[in-house]
């Protein structure tokens, strides 16, 4: 944080069902550590989370991406009215937790001529669980100026399609765990098929983490992902 050296990129979401295509582009925002190898997430937010650093990583990368959406925004004078690009930035439960983190999100989009129908937050299934008033308000809020939510990791918790129920997302990622183990385990596909059937009744769109090979897009198509 004090030498500046993260780094982001971007990860496509891809529709897999003619029917769902996205007018424009989907692409979740993802930061990762600059040294003199490139340090993954998994690495260092452990450690952030450990010493409560994630609320201050969070607001770097909001703070790094809201003036590079605007300069995008302005220069292609797209939005997400006539099929503009749609970007994923990821919070955690911390940040959620925080009583100041909702203002400064605020503060963001009134500083930055971005436009909230652009911005999809994600939050963790377990950190929506851990601060679920506090989640159901920052949805509240922020849905209402035309943001998007999706629930990641979704799967991991204990009682995942309790609290679906309470809370107003769009998107509902599956856990990658179950996407990866798919393939080989009959119990893995079984949960992804439960997951993204409930997923449906309740008229949101699916989305499968860590697919990282043809076949198993084939598999998430013949499940309907």
């Amino acid at each position: 944080l004090e030498n500046n050296s993260f780094d982001l990129y971007s990860q496509a979401i891809v529709p897999l069902r003619d029917g769902m295509k996205h007018p424009g582009t989907f692409h979740e925002i993802l930061v990762r550590v600059q040294d003199e190898d490139l340090v993954l997430p998994a690495a260092f937010i452990p450690a952030a989370e450990r010493y409560h650093l994630m609320p201050a990583i969070d607001r770097w990368v909001i703070r790094t991406v809201f003036p590079m959406l605007e300069k995008y925004q302005a220069q292609t004078g797209r939005n997400e009215k006539d099929g503009g690009s749609l970007f994923a930035i990821n919070l955690s439960g911390q940040s959620l937790g925080d009583e100041q983190f909702l203002d400064f999100v605020m503060q963001q989009f009134v500083q930055h001529r971005v436009d909230p129908q652009t911005i999809c937050f994600e939050i963790t299934e377990t950190a929506a669980i851990a601060n679920l008033t506090r989640a159901r308000d920052f949805i509240s809020r922020f849905k209402h100026m035309g943001c998007r939510f999706a629930l990641d990791d979704f799967g991991s918790g204990l009682s995942s399609f309790g609290y679906l129920k309470s809370l107003s997302v769009d998107y509902l990622k599956i856990a990658g765990d179950f996407i990866e183990g798919m393939l080989e385990d009959p119990l893995h596909r079984a949960m992804v098929e439960a997951i993204n059937q409930v997923g449906h009744v309740m008229g949101l769109i699916t989305i499968a983490e860590s697919v990282e090979s043809p076949l198993l897009i084939d598999k998430l198509c013949e499940i309907g992902v």
